[in-house]
């Protein structure tokens, strides 16, 4: 290989990583929650504005991309007591988003995951906020992510009531 490409794989490996590490994560949730999924699918009456099935993988797979790339924007900075606050509030929002998954899916408990999705949406906030401090395009790339699980906040508490 050449110096340019070693440069050019030296300059993005965090990135890189930082986007594969956040898929992994989504693509596992993903992989825990198929049958719960399509029980969901089947089965729950769901509110207006709720987009077609094949629309979500879409939507967090550039989401968990964009997570990716400001988490490893954060990771480059100096290492400091605000870089490891915004890491540990990335992971912990990250974990939530998780269970919360698992909780609406496959346990289908609506308002428990109702619950879960507001903490999801303040973290989410925190994340966007320790951020900032760091790196403004870190934090504003967490923004669709906000909007999105705002949306998803609708489409959980219409699914409660109308289930």
């Amino acid at each position: 290989m050449g110096d340019a490409n070693m440069q050019f794989i030296k300059r993005f490996k965090p990135y890189i990583i930082g986007v594969l590490i956040v898929e992994a994560i989504g693509a596992i949730s993903s992989w825990l929650t198929k049958a719960g999924v399509d029980r969901y699918i089947k089965t729950v009456i769901k509110p207006p504005l709720t987009p077609p099935s094949f629309i979500f993988p879409i939507v967090w797979g550039i989401l968990f991309a964009l997570m990716g790339i400001g988490v490893a924007r954060i990771w480059l900075k100096p290492k400091s007591d605000d870089r490891t606050q915004s890491l540990f509030i990335f992971g912990l929002q990250l974990a939530v988003n998780v269970i919360w998954t698992l909780v609406f899916f496959n346990l289908q408990t609506f308002g428990i995951a109702f619950i879960i999705i507001l903490l999801l949406l303040a973290l989410i906030l925190l994340m966007i906020l320790s951020f900032s401090k760091l790196d403004k395009l870190a934090a504003k790339l967490q923004i669709p992510y906000f909007l999105w699980v705002l949306f998803a906040a609708y489409l959980n508490i219409s699914i409660f009531l109308l289930n």
